[in-house]
């Protein structure tokens, strides 16, 4: 019979891309010169991974290639070869091949047969004096027979008790043992399937292709003394004769053989024979102990089941001693056994449907606030315990999708060390902040971004070795990408110690463009013209810059996912862009404000205070609108009624409120009527619902069902420089 292992495909290929990535990132870490033998093991265990998965799944190209990979890697780790920067790099290419193979397979992309063939002939001349066996073509395991028996005797035999499964489940794993041992099946009293793995392979290898069909945490795992010789040939004649419920094809009179059924892969004809006598070794609760002795100790304890101490606490154990070696500190050891692959699209609509129930919410407490306290006390105090549950429940969905900024951060090390070898420089990648989170969405939208300024930064601010000595630094150049929390915001930096950014250079290439600039600008608006569409100051354009198609586009993203994008940057110390992003844009916390008849809400994470300025604390600056002194601080003052042409109920600020804002490391007043109040709001898309309004960032459904309108606190802070008395829409 054939298994149907479609199911199991996109399981192998997400398992792939993470051995991938994480043999890139152990190779990129290793020490070539004294390579430390637990991240050898590691790197090999990657390879060995992948190749068996590949050869599960008839993906022969893949096995191919891990074929080779394994072997040489498997004689560098016995230190029989050297490692070198050559082997490295040979290393890398093979991992660009397999994920380009893997998204062969996955996604129906081309593969370059050519790019196969040259790095499967570098692995080779690396093993030109080690024998690599060719590797022949399969198809999966449990569409073919049984290939030559390998013997196994005096390996360890390991019994797995598996949960409820379907038949086939239990014939596809028992097949993928086959390929590391020998596998004999039983069943317990309540149907459930034994298997009983007889294999030199370490539990962590068994438990690996176990992963694939079931959670391993749901197995019994127990261990018995290893077969003789004799017995283990027994063992394996009897099992070519058994029927197997389809793993292997009928060998010829096998199908005479009577068989009660209990008796699966019974070992010799006389205890066929014998199969009458009720000892519960031989009804199968054994498990086929291998000695005679055996048998006697099981058949005198009563009860073979429950004389089998379970050994899953000191197995499991004995399989975390062999992982160890190859986890490093802050590597998530439990992260496969206690996580489960949900599809983005049933997240999304998780958190859609908390985003409606916290509306509902806020209409429910609205309501209920108008009711009087001493006579619906009860009805009160249950809507206050709604409103907490509400918003623990939106705070646990909300970190569903947040997820680590390594995992943007752990795709540069290698850009890094290929780009800076390719333009002969060194540059040391220094990351920091990597399980800061963000939410998933942004994740994957701030690669794109992330990565043009990476490689403006290599290709632009870190010198060559020799003009970096001669400027009294260090050969190397620094490269920094942190990231970190700050409000409700994440601030996301590039900086390099580099040459800086150029000022005379860059204004003179404005000229050239005919860019409306002046030598009075000040440094950051200078900086501000390298975001300019196709403006860029090299002075050759190459295939890694030179086209000005990278700064416009990376600034661009930026405010369409509402960040901004900052310079610092100081000639012959180097340069730092700094992104900033909201951490979410699903749910927020907000303050409610009245401005005449309309109530706009207010991000939480912008706010510093609010209070009601004294007349005498109120400037008027000619030409440039008025200001707010704030504990000897003057801040400038933002009218939002004229932003926005409304009729205020107060044109005087000491009649209002002003909220003080800090946005950007800058500060400002938000002149409003008055503070309606604190709620946490849904964010609703504008622009794809109506059109880009320029201070609002987005808007969100109130308690009484209205629309309110989320302000732009940047682009507020940054329009009131412009304001004067007139609106910005005039």
């Amino acid at each position: 019979m054939t298994i149907d292992i479609s199911q199991f495909f996109q399981v192998f290929f997400d398992e792939a891309e993470e051995l991938l990535a994480e043999k890139e990132r152990l190779l990129l870490a290793v020490d070539i010169a004294a390579p430390d033998a637990e991240d050898l093991n590691a790197i090999f265990r990657t390879a060995h991974s992948i190749k068996g998965g590949a050869s599960t799944f008839g993906l022969s190209d893949m096995s191919e290639v891990t074929h080779i990979l394994e072997s040489l890697l498997d004689r560098i780790r016995q230190g029989q070869m050297a490692l070198t920067a050559e082997h490295v790099d040979a290393f890398l290419a093979a991992k660009d091949i397999l994920k380009m193979q893997l998204d062969g397979h996955r996604l129906g992309s081309a593969v370059d047969q050519d790019a196969v063939a040259n790095v499967r002939m570098m692995l080779q001349s690396f093993s030109q004096d080690v024998p690599v066996a060719a590797l022949t073509p399969v198809a999966p395991a449990f569409h073919t027979a049984e290939k030559a028996a390998v013997s196994h005797a005096g390996g360890h035999r390991i019994r797995l008790e598996l949960p409820t499964m379907e038949p086939r489940e239990v014939d596809a794993l028992a097949a993928e043992l086959g390929l590391l041992g020998d596998v004999v099946v039983s069943s317990l009293p309540d149907a459930r399937k034994v298997l009983e793995v007889t294999t030199h392979e370490s539990l962590d290898d068994i438990l690996a292709i176990c992963s694939f069909v079931l959670n391993p945490d749901d197995m019994v795992i127990t261990q018995a003394p290893p077969l003789a010789p004799g017995e283990a040939e027994a063992a394996r004649a009897a099992q070519e004769k058994a029927q197997g419920y389809g793993f292997f094809d009928p060998l010829p009179g096998a199908q005479g053989a009577a068989d009660p059924g209990y008796g699966f892969f019974q070992p010799l004809e006389d205890i066929r024979a014998a199969a009458g006598v009720q000892s519960e070794a031989e009804q199968g609760y054994g498990f086929f102990q291998p000695l005679e002795q055996i048998r006697a100790d099981a058949a005198k304890a009563g009860n073979a089941g429950a004389a089998a101490t379970p050994v899953v606490a000191s197995a499991v154990a004995e399989a975390e001693q062999e992982k160890k070696p190859a986890k490093k500190e802050g590597d998530k050891a439990g992260a496969e056994s206690s996580s489960i692959r949900v599809s983005i699209e049933k997240v999304d609509q998780l958190i859609n449907l908390v985003g409606e129930l916290v509306i509902t919410q806020a209409m429910i407490e609205q309501r209920a606030s108008a009711l009087d306290p001493m006579l619906h006390e009860k009805l009160l105090d249950s809507v206050s315990h709604l409103t907490r549950n509400t918003r623990d429940l939106q705070e646990a969905v909300m970190s569903i999708r947040m997820m680590p900024m390594d995992f943007v951060f752990s795709r540069f090390p290698r850009m890094v060390r290929d780009l800076a070898t390719k333009l002969g420089k060194k540059v040391d990648f220094i990351t920091n902040g990597a399980a800061t989170e963000l939410d998933k969405g942004l994740i994957e939208r701030i690669v794109d971004p992330l990565t043009h300024l990476v490689r403006n930064s290599i290709d632009h601010g870190v010198e060559m070795p020799a003009a970096r000595v001669a400027a009294g630094k260090t050969e190397a150049g620094r490269l920094f990408l942190s990231a970190s929390h700050q409000g409700g915001n994440i601030i996301i930096e590039v900086s390099d110690d580099g040459a800086g950014l150029n000022r005379e250079r860059i204004l003179a290439k404005a000229v050239q463009q005919g860019l409306d600039v002046s030598e009075t600008m000040s440094d950051a608006d200078v900086w501000q013209l390298i975001f300019a569409p196709g403006f860029s100051t090299a002075e050759a354009v190459t295939d890694v810059s030179g086209r000005g198609v990278g700064m416009d586009v990376v600034k661009r993203n930026i405010s369409a996912m509402g960040g901004v994008v900052d310079i610092r940057s100081a000639k012959g110390f180097g340069t730092t862009i700094s992104i900033s992003l909201p951490l979410t844009l699903a749910i927020l916390d907000g303050m409610s404000i009245r401005v005449g008849d309309e109530v706009y809400i207010l991000p939480l994470g912008f706010v510093i205070e609010s209070l009601q300025p004294a007349v005498e604390d109120i400037k008027d600056i000619s030409g440039k609108g008025q200001v707010v002194k704030v504990r000897g601080e003057y801040l400038p003052l933002i009218p939002l009624y004229q932003m926005f042409d409304i009729a205020p109920r107060f044109t005087s600020p000491s009649e209002g409120i002003c909220v003080i804002l800090e946005t950007e490391g800058r500060k400002a007043a938000l002149f409003v009527d008055d503070l309606v109040g604190q709620q946490q709001v849904v964010v609703k898309n504008l622009e794809s619902n109506y059109r880009k309004v320029v201070g609002i960032s987005g808007a969100t459904i109130l308690g009484d069902g209205g629309v309110s309108l989320i302000l732009d606190v940047a682009a507020l802070i940054r329009s009131s420089r412009q304001l004067a008395d007139e609106s910005i829409f005039s």
